[in-house]
């Protein structure tokens, strides 16, 4: 894959990541276990802050990964997330947990893209939301939107409760 897309590719989505990352960071912690969305069809803890925060990065995660079958998510996740019924965790996953796993999943995007071929990037991904297949370029596309999704989301939610600004990050140093 040309050099030119890959750095491209990497910068935007090292961004996504550190603003991601920003609003873990920002969190007070009477607001790490709070509900971001009431009067939603949603059962309970399904929009806890922590929870959002760590449903993105095992899909993060899962997604680079490429297929569910033969993926494990590090220590001490499991593959709950995959569980059709919509079941949470066993507990509460610290802040300190989840900053460790978005370094592992900054360092494992880093090394994907960089080690991208155009027969990767051109690869058939197969999940339940996409039976006909999409491509390991668009997936990881797909999972950069993802990313910044719920990392508005939890900016959005501690603006509005805790008065936090977010900074945009349009490169990271």
């Amino acid at each position: 894959m040309e050099e030119l897309w890959k750095v491209a590719l990497w910068k935007q989505f090292d961004a996504a990541l550190e603003m991601f990352g920003n609003a873990l960071r920002a969190c007070p912690h009477e607001l790490w276990t709070a509900h971001m969305w009431k009067d939603t069809d949603m059962p309970e803890g399904f929009s806890d802050f922590w929870y959002v925060a760590f449903h993105t990065l095992f899909w993060l995660d899962l997604y680079l990964f490429g297929s569910v079958e033969g993926f494990t998510p590090p220590t001490p996740y499991s593959l709950v997330e995959l569980d059709p019924k919509g079941v949470l965790p066993e507990r509460v996953y610290a802040r300190q947990e989840l900053l460790i796993y978005l370094d592992h999943c900054r360092q494992k995007c880093h090394s994907t893209i960089d080690l991208l071929t155009d027969d990767q990037a051109g690869q058939m991904c197969y999940f339940s939301w996409a039976k006909d297949g999409i491509r390991f370029a668009e997936l990881l596309l797909d999972n950069m939107r993802h990313v910044q999704e719920h990392g508005a989301q939890l900016h959005m939610f501690l603006g509005q409760q805790a008065g936090v600004n977010s900074r945009w990050v349009g490169q990271v140093k």
